[in-house]
């Protein structure tokens, strides 16, 4: 989250800027392209991905957002790295050189290249640290009566497929309410359920619901539709052998979280929710629905197959 310091310290530092250059392609990376373009600052963009966040998202939702993003008057720069920060004779950045030898003039530089727990505090306590706080199931550190959530926290033993550190807001309210029901008296394990997480690319609002991987596994098959205007799309992951339903990246089309989790509990298979996919629609009565499309492209695909 950008808070109101941040946006004062960013006010600040491009009073003289025109151009900037934002080393890693994250969320906290197109929120601050975001905000120095509506200050009519240049920027240039360096992932080490071949698209936008493919780390995380499958290569075809990349693609579309690498294309949105750049649509958007952004210097998006594929597998391209920072190599060194070049300052002027007051100690301020005048540029910076990347991996391919280009040096690129700028008066900012953001290093947006992901968040780690900063625990660097800790490393002389007796509390036991790994890349976070290790807690057990029940949120307790190695000390007894001392318990950690959030962010900063690592799981010993993460439930399947989620890993041992999210630092996403709605894991750290159900780590806040499995603790609460603990320290007055009724002591509960963290059992998060299945994982959901939403942000936006400058236009392009994006949900997920279960796990749809970057690079599908043995077993896990990917269904993508995409919309001809670009800003629209879903990719839904489904298991080889048995069609069934395993997450659903949605972009430019709104979801009832509630729905996705009922299906996901149910162990739903791909062509049920796609038949059924108006049921999750979160858009207004009279918006553009695209449920019939999206059916009839995966039926064709199924043939194709």
């Amino acid at each position: 989250m950008v808070t109101k310091q941040d946006l004062e310290l960013l006010e600040e530092n491009t009073k003289n800027c025109k151009r900037a250059v934002i080393i890693g392609g994250g969320l906290i990376g197109v929120e601050l392209a975001e905000m120095l373009k509506t200050r009519n600052i240049e920027v240039a963009f360096l992932i080490r991905e071949e698209a936008f966040w493919h780390n995380v998202l499958p290569l075809q939702d990349a693609r579309m957002i690498s294309k949105h993003v750049r649509s958007h008057s952004v210097d998006l720069r594929h597998e391209t790295e920072l190599d060194k920060i070049v300052g002027d004779e007051n100690g301020r950045v005048k540029s910076i050189r990347n991996n391919l030898g280009e040096e690129m003039e700028c008066q900012l530089v953001g290093l947006c290249a992901g968040v780690r727990p900063n625990i660097d505090f800790l490393k002389n306590s007796t509390l036991e640290t790994d890349k976070g706080i290790l807690v057990d199931e029940y949120l307790q550190t190695n000390i007894k009566d001392v318990y950690a959530i959030g962010d900063c926290v690592q799981l010993k033993q993460p439930s399947e497929k989620r890993n041992s550190i999210e630092a996403v807001w709605y894991a750290r309210r159900m780590m806040g309410e499995t603790l609460a029901q603990t320290l007055t008296g009724n002591a509960m394990k963290y059992k998060p359920r299945n994982w959901f997480n939403s942000a936006k690319f400058f236009d392009v609002e994006y949900q997920t619901y279960g796990k749809v991987s970057p690079i599908p596994g043995e077993n896990e098959m990917h269904f993508h539709w995409q919309h001809k205007d670009n800003t629209k799309a879903i990719t839904v992951a489904f298991e080889a052998n048995s069609n069934k339903f395993l997450g659903i990246n949605t972009f430019g089309i709104r979801m009832r979280h509630p729905v996705f989790d009922q299906w996901l509990n149910e162990n739903r298979k791909i062509d049920y929710v796609l038949a059924n996919l108006k049921q999750a629609n979160f858009d207004p009565e009279f918006y553009t629905h695209y449920e019939k499309e999206i059916f009839k492209s995966f039926k064709e695909n199924l043939q194709k197959a």
